[in-house]
């Protein structure tokens, strides 16, 4: 018998020293998961913008009362399975169940909560009365305002909107006036193209339900009095508008202008061909009111308070030098959210850096990945449209990315005693190299988005962020926060003067960075499911603690490998205002300079350049164009807003294959047969359109995908915008 234990005992520990591939492989995935500990709250938040981009990717409306039904339900069996004790695995489950169902009842009621009318499409024009809000962005065709309407004539008070975003001509009235517009008025703006941005569904959540186009000069109105709310909005508007033209007034408009939109957000005095350079360059995002700007604003107040108060002995003795300095951080956040204008960017990162400071004055940790969780509960409860803007999207996955690298960034050993000169070059070394990893992971995690959103990637914007972010962190937002809290009392000018130095510096270099060969990739827009697995795969990097966070990263950079559809054969815009055909490459406009932002959309969108179509070959008048010959291009258009004769149909049809009418058509001749004619009830149903010519070559038909398909019946889609340009007829 002993023999027999020797035998057994020497065939059993060889096994026990050497287990099995799945043995260790599933050791090691128990211990990953146990690594996580209370991490897997990260996910909450998760789950809940999950819930909210469910609903924005509906293409019907769905009723409130079963999405409401729906969290109360998961709720309740999420508190169930916490009474009865079962194993974490299927509360957590139950946990992130109701946090998605509890997303998609947010975003149903919030929807409901600021509906407001919408403005139709007006064939006349019409006269619009109303208070000015707050001066807006200019467009391409001047100047822009937000009024709050009292009369619009031909509406009756209930289909009034409550904002319009008005174009007006010459120079912008101030906030605080009482205007009196002969405009155009149309409602929320459709997509440019089948599945672009929604600047509609944007306008929507921001109170503002039609444009208008003036025709006219913009003369004074005599109107009763407006209520507290709007009064209060334009008095602080017209300070804010009032610090941006004192800081215009002292900086010049080049340096003034970007100073004034850096400050109060106004972007007035903008140069467009400056922004499109800072654009380039990588650096565009320090132009917009965000993160950045909040976090260096409330930064600077927290340790300029903390510094005074520590330079004060009989004070840092009876105060919290850390919790004074967290009260005027919040203060200066807040104070720098009302003279931004509260933009949705800049409250989304004003909750962002509340939350911050109320966990130092609760003795938590400011800077932790469970912070930031919070935050973007309590963002995303308070605006769950935010989950499908580009802003949120970057904004929030950059933030996850540092917190991630602090996290995992080794602690640096504290010197106990070396020279001075050694102890500078240390910690120099150290600042560049985590400013150099901070601007990497951070452009990392911003780049699908990036891509995705805006179709351009700005190849030497590292370096440019590296060299500005000196000026801008330390030099231009604190000087800039501090001069514009002088210059009302008339003492900003130094420091005013001292932030427009490093703004010049800045803009110097950004153009400088544009202008090398290369500097600008422009790529095609994945398929719109592709994002999603992308924002996923950048969340489980930095959230996922141990190795297995790197499985992430493949989904990551799907925006970047998977591969892109063919371009379509042909786009024509919503109305048939413009149009454009794809070559090698190359988008063919065929109007040059008319709706140029929609073709610039659609273009990059597509990864195609835009380039005006040539004269030659082509038979124009001021209200269409043909080509002259079967191959001069496929198609013939026709934009005048009148109904072409008979034989003006004909023309077109016999030129091109495709034939565009803005006008309704009441019937076609002979001519039309086997072309595609798309008229004015096509565009007033669909929007814009792409077109690609599929089949064999004997027997090619014309496939058409709407913007209204791929937008959907949702409330801010209720009517699409016919549009309007100067240069139609």
């Amino acid at each position: 018998m002993a023999a027999v234990g020797e035998v057994m005992a020497g065939v059993i520990a060889p096994a026990a020293a050497n287990p099995s591939l799945a043995v260790r492989v599933e050791a090691f995935l128990r211990r990953q998961v146990a690594a996580q500990g209370l991490r897997w709250r990260l996910w909450a938040p998760v789950a809940f913008g999950g819930g909210c981009a469910v609903y924005f990717a509906l293409k019907e409306e769905p009723p409130a009362w079963p999405l409401v039904a729906g969290a109360l339900a998961a709720a309740a069996l999420r508190f169930g399975a916490g009474r009865l004790a079962l194993a974490r695995v299927w509360t957590l489950c139950l946990k992130l169940l109701a946090c998605f169902a509890l997303g998609l009842a947010v975003a149903k009621l919030r929807t409901d909560a600021v509906a407001a009318p919408i403005a139709p499409a007006m064939a006349r024009p019409t006269v619009v009365e109303g208070w000015v809000v707050d001066v807006d962005s200019p467009g391409a065709a001047g100047p822009r305002v937000v009024i709050a309407p009292v009369r619009i004539r031909g509406l009756p008070p209930e289909a009034t909107p409550v904002r319009l975003r008005a174009t007006v001509r010459g120079a912008a009235p101030e906030p605080g006036q009482a205007v009196r517009l002969y405009a155009i008025l149309n409602p929320l703006p459709a997509p440019a193209s089948p599945g672009a941005y929604d600047f509609g569904r944007n306008a929507w959540f921001q109170g503002i339900g039609g444009v208008a186009f003036s025709i006219g000069d913009t003369r004074p109105a005599s109107l009763p009095p407006p209520p507290w709310t709007v009064r209060a909005a334009m008095r602080v508007n017209s300070l804010r508008y009032d610090l941006a033209q004192r800081i215009v007034a002292r900086l010049g408009e080049r340096t003034g202008g970007v100073a004034a939109a850096m400050t109060t957000g106004h972007e007035a005095w903008l140069d467009p061909a400056q922004v499109d350079l800072m654009r380039d360059s990588g650096l565009a995002h320090i132009l917009s009111i965000s993160g950045l700007h909040m976090a260096v604003v409330g930064g600077f107040a927290f340790f300029l308070l903390r510094l005074l108060v520590a330079a004060w002995p009989w004070l840092a003795l009876r105060v919290s030098g850390k919790k004074v300095a967290a009260w005027a951080g919040l203060l200066a956040v807040g104070a720098y959210l009302v003279v931004s204008g509260h933009p949705p960017p800049a409250e989304r990162a004003a909750i962002t850096a509340s939350i911050a400071f109320l966990a130092i004055l609760i003795d938590r940790q400011a800077i932790s990945m469970h912070a930031l969780a919070v935050a973007a509960f309590v963002v995303l409860l308070l605006q769950p449209e935010a989950i499908v803007t580009p802003g949120f999207q970057m904004s929030f996955a950059a933030t996850a990315a540092l917190v991630a690298l602090v996290e995992a960034w080794p602690a640096r050993p504290r010197e106990i005693s070396a020279p001075w000169p050694i102890l500078v070059v240390q910690r120099a070394g150290a600042w560049l190299g985590m400013a150099v990893m901070a601007s990497l992971v951070a452009g990392a995690a911003t780049g699908p988005f990036a891509l995705q959103h805006f179709n351009r990637t700005a190849l030497y914007g590292l370096g440019a962020n590296l060299a500005v972010a000196p000026l801008s962190d330390f030099l231009i937002m604190p000087a800039l926060a501090l001069g514009a809290l002088l210059e009302p009392l008339g003492l900003g000018g130094p420091l005013l003067w001292l932030a427009g130095q490093g703004i010049g510096a800045m803009l110097t270099i950004g153009e400088w960075i544009a202008g090398l060969p290369g500097a600008v990739r422009t790529v095609a827009s994945a398929p719109d499911f592709v994002l999603p697995i992308a924002f996923l795969g950048v969340l489980f990097c930095c959230l996922w603690r141990g190795p297995l966070r790197w499985l992430g990263l493949p989904l990551a950079a799907s925006v970047m490998l998977w591969p892109r559809a063919p371009a379509p054969d042909l786009w024509i815009g919503d109305e048939g205002t413009n149009a454009a055909w794809t070559t090698v490459g190359e988008a063919v406009v065929m109007r040059p300079g008319v709706r140029q932002f929609a073709v610039d959309v659609w273009s990059r969108r597509r990864g195609l350049t835009p380039e005006g179509r040539t004269s030659e070959g082509w038979v124009c008048a001021r209200f269409s164009c043909a080509p002259a010959d079967a191959g001069g291009g496929p198609l013939a258009m026709w934009w005048g807003r009148r109904a072409p004769s008979r034989e003006q149909v004909e023309a077109l049809c016999r030129a091109a294959p495709v034939v565009s009418i803005r006008a309704t058509v009441a019937a076609l001749p002979p001519s039309c047969e086997g072309r595609l004619v798309l008229d004015g009830t096509d565009y007033a149903r669909g929007g814009s359109v792409e077109l690609w010519r599929d089949g064999p070559a004997s027997a090619r038909r014309w496939r058409a995908v709407w913007a209204a398909d791929a937008r959907g019946d949702r409330p801010w889609s209720a009517s699409d915008d016919p549009g309007v340009s100067d240069n139609d007829g």
